[in-house]
């Protein structure tokens, strides 16, 4: 590892290894070279003079790339792709001549950029599946643990640990649906030439507009696209790439949302994210038990939502029928956006796996809050098997939450809302009647109901539905 120069930190310490891969240069210049072999095969195949050794040639230097060689050439012509054309010709003396016959460079940047897109969405889509599978077990195993709920993050009514898990879960839903739409419409640019409109190919197969077609699809076909751009100019539309950063971004939101609520859940005590046996929360403080995972989610979470704006500003950015002001943005903007969501992803797998969960906890600021929410319960209890008058029962339902909350917030004792009422004659409650009004299941509504039926009716459908998915270990070095 080289410590004396700047090395992107998604590589060093949070992307995973596939993911780097897919971006990486073998990956990238050898799909050049596949190309250019589409290409000729294609060419050959509608008439062209191109030989079976040609083609069989190039076949055999596809991953025998001279990075040192194609260096030195761009130095001298300051053009990437005419330095690869000329060391991939330099490995192919008898292919020379036809190597990038008739393209543009934007045939295989273009095309190459769409094609690393589609595995790396795959990519990522089978870490949207892991988590949703992680998501489901661990909303089933506590589908039915009442916990107090929150609206601006004040105690509201109580769901339950599993039904919280849908809500995450559901996100997540959303997000494959999103990624499924753009992996299904993604398209190659194609061979259209320097301005799109095809003509040096035109010229190639002397006019003939449907070899120029054909060329094209049979271009496709090799590399395991069903579908070109219907009209572009050099470029595909940037427009593609927003749309398939506007994926990862979605992902982000979900991610950061996540990790929002384990952070809020950590504090309170509810919860803990997996911790190593000798991992330091703080280099000050020994007894801290920092959440860094989800914190890590949301940093890198606020990168890629951000990095959105890259993608938009450059597609707005293009002149007529090509200009460069995307390129080198492209090298960065997009990659990083996949490396960021891989690694994010990877995190919340991490978590979800791992989470402890504390009933006791969790039980105790339920205990505190159910008092003031079984009230209207026990006003209604009391009207109709006590004889009780409801309006009278209000009133001193609320006098003696005053003081409770008066007590609690003053000098920081218990909630004592129920002593005040079991001793309050106008009540005539028993020690039964009270346990069975305060009960928390009572409370949670369809919670566990809802959670049950949302992981079999829409969940487990879809793991089902994707079972070539790969196990993803998820584990977290730095």
């Amino acid at each position: 590892m080289r410590t004396d120069i700047y090395q992107s930190p998604l590589c060093e310490r949070y992307a995973s290894k596939e993911m780097q891969s897919i971006f990486s240069n073998d990956r990238k210049f050898s799909t050049w070279r596949k190309l250019w072999v589409a290409l000729a095969e294609s060419e050959q195949e509608l008439g062209l003079p191109i030989s079976n050794e040609q083609i069989q040639e190039m076949k055999s230097q596809i991953s025998n790339i001279d990075y040192e060689k194609a260096k030195q050439y761009e130095r001298e012509l300051r053009h990437d792709v005419m330095a690869h054309v000329h060391t991939y010709g330099d490995a192919c003396p008898k292919s020379a001549g036809i190597i990038h016959l008739g393209a543009t460079s934007c045939y295989v940047g273009d095309n190459t950029d769409i094609i690393l897109m589609q595995s790396a969405l795959i990519q990522i889509k089978n870490l949207l599946l892991n988590a949703v599978e992680a998501l489901s077990e661990f909303a089933m195993e506590y589908k039915a643990l009442p916990t107090l709920a929150y609206t601006h993050f004040q105690a509201a009514q109580p769901t339950t640990v599993g039904k919280r898990a849908c809500l995450w879960m559901n996100d997540l839903l959303f997000d494959i649906e999103q990624l499924d739409f753009q992996l299904n419409s993604l398209k190659l640019l194609g061979c259209k030439g320097t301005t799109g409109t095809g003509a040096s190919f035109l010229e190639l197969f002397d006019g003939d507009e449907e070899k120029v077609e054909r060329l094209e699809q049979k271009i496709a076909d090799k590399v395991g696209f069903s579908k070109c751009q219907s009209v572009s100019g050099q470029t595909y539309t940037r427009k593609a790439d927003f749309a398939v950063l506007q994926v990862l971004s979605g992902i982000a939101q979900s991610a950061s949302k996540f990790s929002s609520d384990i952070r809020l859940l950590s504090h309170l005590k509810e919860v803990d994210e997996p911790f190593e046996e000798k991992q330091i929360g703080s280099s000050a403080m020994a007894y801290k038990r920092n959440p860094m995972r989800s914190e890590r989610i949301a940093s890198l979470a606020r990168f890629v939502i951000c990095d959105l704006q890259n993608t938009a500003i450059t597609a707005s950015a293009q002149w007529f029928e090509r200009t460069l002001d995307d390129s080198a943005n492209k090298r960065l903007s997009v990659p990083e956006a996949f490396l960021a969501t891989d690694a994010i992803l990877n995190l919340y797998i991490n978590v979800i796996r791992g989470l402890k969960v504390y009933p006791a906890v969790i039980k105790k600021h339920l205990d505190a809050e159910l008092p003031f929410m079984a009230t209207e319960n026990i006003m209604m209890y009391c009207v109709k098997n006590k004889g009780g008058d409801r309006q009278k029962l209000h009133e001193a339902i609320r006098k003696h939450s005053v003081k409770a909350a008066e007590q609690v917030k003053l000098y920081g004792v218990d909630n004592d809302l129920i002593e005040r009422i079991k001793a309050d004659d106008m009540f005539g409650l028993t020690e039964d009647e009270i346990d069975m009004l305060l009960n928390p299941v009572k409370f949670t509504g369809m919670a566990e109901y809802q959670c049950e039926t949302y992981v079999k009716e829409i969940v487990r459908p879809l793991l089902e539905g994707n079972k070539q998915r790969e196990n993803v270990t998820a584990q977290i070095y730095v």
